[in-house]
């Protein structure tokens, strides 16, 4: 793409903004498919389009942050909108695989402790931008999303990819609850470097 295109696009629709729009409209097609095939008896091989799109939303996430820093289009708007796709995407699947049974009993708990932590740390968020603190990203909360995605997308695959290779329902569970594990530390890792914050704040 030529730079002298890129630059002159609103920045709302630059390349990085326009593949978080695409992880977004992934949702409700992986939710679809899930829902179709689990709830609604469909074919088994629409949990393989579940698990194409899925990992194709999780490239585009990749690849969002890539351009928008080797082409200079971070915007504040892309920096609000990048989180909030990645999580309507994994709270979706989540909510949707407990439907399906595929999560179920105590790895419920794990799904819950995950869902919790990104409400936690994007209320948080929100309150520190007002307060004009960052928080940055570690890299170890960077591995616990890579690991969480790779467990959902295990999951979603459940039945048919248990077809191919009978342990991926556990493999998925067994990297879920290690996600869930680093979760709580890093979610507590975001609170505490929040709560430094918030009593600067109260003391000021």
């Amino acid at each position: 793409m030529n730079m002298a295109t890129t630059r002159g696009q609103p920045k709302t629709l630059s390349l990085p903004n326009i593949l978080t729009y695409a992880r977004i409209a992934a949702i409700p097609v992986v939710v679809g498919c899930i829902y179709v095939q689990a709830i609604l008896d469909g074919p088994l091989w629409l949990r393989w389009v579940a698990v194409a799109i899925f990992i194709a939303a999780g490239i585009t996430d990749y690849l969002d942050g890539y351009y928008a820093r080797i082409w200079n289009q971070q915007s504040a708007f892309g920096r609000m909108l990048d989180p909030i796709a990645d999580k309507l995407l994994v709270a979706s699947c989540l909510l949707m695989l407990a439907a399906d049974g595929i999560i179920h009993g105590w790895t419920l708990w794990a799904a819950i402790v995950i869902l919790c932590r990104e409400i936690l740390v994007s209320g948080l968020r929100e309150y520190l931008a007002g307060l004009r603190v960052s928080v940055p990203v570690t890299k170890l909360a960077k591995w616990k999303t890579t690991v969480q995605l790779v467990a959902i997308g295990f999951l979603l695959a459940g039945e048919a990819g248990d077809q191919v290779v009978p342990a991926v329902t556990l493999i998925g569970l067994a990297l879920l609850w290690i996600s869930a594990i680093v979760t709580i530390y890093t979610g507590y890792d975001y609170f505490r470097a929040g709560i430094h914050h918030l009593i600067k704040e109260d003391e000021g």
